[in-house]
């Protein structure tokens, strides 16, 4: 195959071990891979529950035992579906995953990304011409603007917000050659 579907699913608080469950059906029966962002901010609880699914999933493929009884259900389990996670350590409303569930995963470590190079190339796609040069100065502002500005906590001046600008002058861009 040249492509594998991989889903990213933005976890919430209010998540309950049926709904992953059902995600993990689909996901380990099709051969798809998912990536679970956040996954930190799902409630302990149900981290716990969602702990055994992933094990009896992986077991599964790991032993070659593809058939197994799944939270109620036989299902067949396609080997090559992958989980994979993020997780933002220290913010408000994050847990701390159970042990049982951390030696499912693999830590890596991630740095910050060059936010210009971002921002240039999401530029160039909208068909600006000048996107280095616009980049570089869109997101000095947008860091001048988190060192000086109020460092509370309900401003962002990080790449979402970079990113909802340059989407938003991509949509009028696209407007203004069409009018």
């Amino acid at each position: 195959a040249l492509a594998k579907q991989c889903v990213v699913f933005n976890c919430q608080e209010g998540l309950d071990y049926k709904a992953m469950a059902k995600f993990f059906k689909g996901l380990a029966m099709a051969g798809a891979w998912a990536c679970f962002d956040e996954f930190n901010r799902i409630d302990i609880e149900v981290l716990s529950v969602v702990a055994q699914q992933v094990n009896d999933l992986q077991q599964a493929a790991i032993t070659r035992n593809y058939r197994i009884d799944f939270e109620g259900s036989e299902i067949v389990v396609d080997p090559t579906f992958a989980v994979f996670i993020t997780m933002n350590p220290g913010y408000a409303g994050r847990t701390e995953l159970p042990d049982n569930l951390k030696v499912l995963f693999r830590p890596v470590a991630c740095m910050v990304p060059d936010y210009a190079m971002i921002a240039e190339i999401r530029l160039f796609s909208f068909g600006y011409t000048q996107a280095r040069e616009l980049a570089r100065k869109m997101v000095a502002t947008f860091r001048l603007s988190s060192e000086q500005l109020s460092s509370q906590d309900h401003y962002d001046f990080g790449m979402r917000a970079v990113n909802t600008v340059i989407s938003a002058a991509g949509n009028m861009k696209r407007e203004d050659r069409n009018g």
